[in-house]
């Protein structure tokens, strides 16, 4: 049988500015990793809302 092969422990990982939580790299964030800045839309909106 194959083994399943996983590379997430060597993705790059960032903390989140709203929830303060690690998050990990995603394919959708790859042209724009350096500005990244938020896990997710729940954070990136609850963020702009207490400014």
């Amino acid at each position: 049988m194959r083994e399943m092969m996983h590379h997430k422990q060597i993705l790059p990982t960032k903390v989140c500015e709203h929830c303060q939580r690690p998050f990990s790299w995603r394919k959708k964030w790859a042209r724009d990793w350096e500005q990244v800045r938020y896990c997710s839309e729940r954070c990136k909106c609850e963020a702009k809302k207490t400014r």
